[in-house]
């Protein structure tokens, strides 16, 4: 019976290597630690609502605002508030008692060009 290398890859043939070239890396570590930020905050279906609810808000909006359109506490949506301003995808600018939200648009051109990044930019 033959043995079978406990490290396989160790023991390949430098040679014997299924890309032609190697692929080189887009992202630097900071970048992918960055993104995948962002994409953690995305990744909550109240804040993508938000983000949606702002960018088509026609400005700024208060809690109060928002706070029709979802089944929450103020408390709640301050706090999904918080996590995408801690990112960076919104902004937020205080007017006497309230403050008002709203989406960075280089947030957004980032997010974009980065999705149309992995896929091709084949729609548009």
């Amino acid at each position: 019976m033959a043995k079978i290398p406990l490290d396989p890859i160790a023991n390949a043939d430098q040679t014997d290597v299924c890309l032609p070239q190697p692929i080189l890396l887009r992202l630097s570590p900071d970048s992918a630690r960055r993104l995948a930020g962002i994409l953690k905050a995305m990744g909550h279906p109240v804040r993508l609502q938000i983000m949606d609810i702002l960018s088509r808000g026609g400005g700024q909006m208060c809690v109060c605002d928002l706070e029709q359109y979802f089944d929450l506490t103020q408390p709640t949506i301050s706090h999904h508030l918080k996590v995408l301003r801690a990112e960076g995808l919104i902004d937020a600018e205080q007017k006497g008692l309230w403050i008002y939200y709203h989406v960075r648009a280089s947030a957004l051109k980032a997010m974009r060009a980065l999705l149309l990044s992995f896929g091709g930019n084949e729609d548009g």
